[in-house]
């Protein structure tokens, strides 16, 4: 099979499954740390920020991975990035689970495990879209769920080998895991993708999907370097948002004096609701397109936001969080479909992991203005403002490009 006959087919299906498998099995690097902070920081007797290092290496890894890992998608192929992906993965976990200093622990995370599970999300992501055309919003929704389900897998998985076995046995034990399943899928992703002009060819065809406008030396009438510009800081701008609660739920709900049990049942409730909230966006945004699917998802998030700056009983919250989740799920895939509706599918993987990239920073840098906010003014009301304010700016590009691609496809009179 090839050609416009491989888009949606069964193969391509069946390339998603594998894809959302390795998403699941790499996403472990971006979790696993969060389980173990407490053990490592008592065995090596550190602060808890010493132990946070290793979280904020980590994030630094995967952003700066994932961009490299497109590139090698973009150059060497799907299977050639999952296959370094599995062994960066297993040399990481294996050396934190052997780590004789917290530094060398941290170096693990950041160098190996970031730069491994970076991998497989963003590039994985615009790996599959060349598969789709038709159902391309549902199929990059779907592989972007691979992280969110790790986040619901992983953390149960680590706490109970770490009761039976150890933190560090229990990092050899998943770095092993990832390397025996990894390498394998990675031969599933071996066939070559139809080319552009087939996917042209069923776009032409299709009727009652999304038909993206043709392809221009100036999308949106916009320069190429300027649209993935706004596309980096409208991804900045709602993951800064993103994070507030995200971050800071459980230490929120123990602040409250609901216990961080509590908080913890919350995120698991908040990623539950952002898988359904990633599949749901992905059939609107085949219906839509990616402009509009990013600008509902971003609306949505900032009512969520307000809600949570005036919630501070518990079923509220419990809500709130559930609400949270099902509005923002899809905002991230959002950014992935409008690259592939506006630019080449050449290079593609590499322009999906700058904007995937953005997002990362902003998880980071609204993670630490939180607890910064928090500091100042002992309560988490001016984090959740901060938050709404950077989820405007988010909202005020979407809602730009949305009037910028609304003229551009409305004829012009004579």
């Amino acid at each position: 099979m090839s050609g416009a006959a491989a888009l949606d087919s069964g193969y391509a299906w069946a390339r998603l499954a594998a894809c959302l498998a390795i998403g699941t099995l790499g996403g472990a690097g971006m979790w696993c740390v969060v389980v173990v902070i407490p053990v490592v920081q008592a065995e090596f007797a550190a602060s808890r920020a010493d132990v946070a290092s290793a979280y904020t290496a980590l994030m630094l890894g995967f952003c700066a991975g994932g961009i490299a890992m497109g590139h090698v998608v973009d150059t060497k192929g799907a299977p050639v990035a999952i296959a370094a992906s599995a062994v960066l993965l297993g040399a990481g976990f294996a050396l934190a689970g052997s780590a004789p200093t917290l530094t060398v622990f941290a170096l693990a995370h950041g160098l190996l495990i970031g730069l491994g599970s970076a991998a497989t999300f963003a590039p994985l992501v615009a790996d599959i879209s060349h598969w789709f055309v038709r159902r391309r919003g549902i199929a990059i929704a779907i592989c972007a769920s691979g992280n969110y389900l790790a986040g619901a897998i992983w953390p149960p998985a680590v706490e109970l080998l770490m009761r039976d076995w150890g933190w560090r046995t229990a990092y050899i034990t998943i770095g092993l895991a990832c390397v025996a399943a990894m390498l394998p899928l990675a031969l599933a992703l071996r066939r070559k993708a139809p080319s552009a002009a087939a996917a042209a060819q069923a776009a032409a065809t299709q009727s009652g999907f999304y038909r993206p406008p043709p392809l221009e030396a100036r999308p949106l009438g916009l320069s190429p370097g300027a649209l993935m510009a706004l596309l980096a800081v409208a991804g900045l701008g709602c993951c800064v948002a993103m994070s507030t609660p995200q971050v800071h739920i459980v230490a929120l709900c123990a602040d409250l004096g609901f216990g961080v049990a509590r908080g913890a049942e919350m995120l698991s409730l908040m990623l539950g609701f952002g898988i359904v909230s990633r599949v749901a966006s992905g059939w609107i945004a085949d219906r839509v397109g990616g402009v509009k699917t990013l600008l509902l998802g971003s609306t949505l998030q900032g009512v969520a936001l307000v809600l949570y700056a005036v919630s501070d009983s518990l079923v509220s919250l419990y809500i709130v969080s559930a609400l949270f989740g099902l509005f923002q799920g899809g905002i991230v895939p959002s950014y992935a479909l409008i690259v592939r509706e506006y630019f080449p599918a050449e290079g593609s993987a590499t322009r999906v992991s700058i904007a995937v990239s953005a997002t990362i920073i902003g998880m980071a840098l609204g993670g630490w203005m939180g607890g910064v906010m928090f500091d100042l003014t002992g309560s988490y009301k001016a984090a959740f403002v901060n938050g709404i304010a950077w989820n405007v700016l988010n909202s005020a590009i979407a809602w730009w490009l949305l009037i910028r691609q609304s003229g551009r496809l409305t004829p012009r009179a004579a």
